[in-house]
């Protein structure tokens, strides 16, 4: 068994696509439309067969709501691995990026959050 997709909900999946790829630089695996929305997922450029992060669509009120929660605490929905987290965090900033959180060594892991622009926060994680 392992992991296939996982998901980050989003306001907007167009917005979410652009963010996701222009910004962070990462690659449109599926654009599969459903009605209103789309089975619309990304992948990191240098491993296109590894894990898919969904664009999904916070339609649903208590998605919504988690979220909301979760940046209120300052709690990043996911996280995402970083060989550099200094580089990383400098190339984001120099894109726009927001981060609530600079680079902190957290003993096992450097961490930075930033706000992904569609109603979540972002954890990066350079292990040390």
């Amino acid at each position: 068994m392992r992991i296939w997709v996982t998901s980050v909900f989003v306001e907007d999946q167009a917005k979410a696509l652009d963010f996701y790829t222009s910004t962070l630089g990462f690659t449109k695996k599926t654009d599969i439309p459903l009605g209103e929305y789309s089975w619309l997922t990304v992948v990191a450029p240098d491993d296109p067969d590894g894990v898919q992060l969904l664009l999904e669509p916070d339609q649903h009120p208590a998605a919504r709501a988690v979220k909301k929660a979760l940046v209120a605490d300052g709690i990043p929905w996911t996280s995402f691995a970083v060989t550099d987290l200094s580089a990383e965090y400098e190339r984001l900033r120099a894109r726009g990026v927001v981060f609530t959180q600079e680079p902190t060594d957290m003993g096992s892991a450097l961490t930075a959050v930033f706000d992904d622009t569609c109603g979540n926060l972002i954890q990066l994680a350079q292990l040390t």
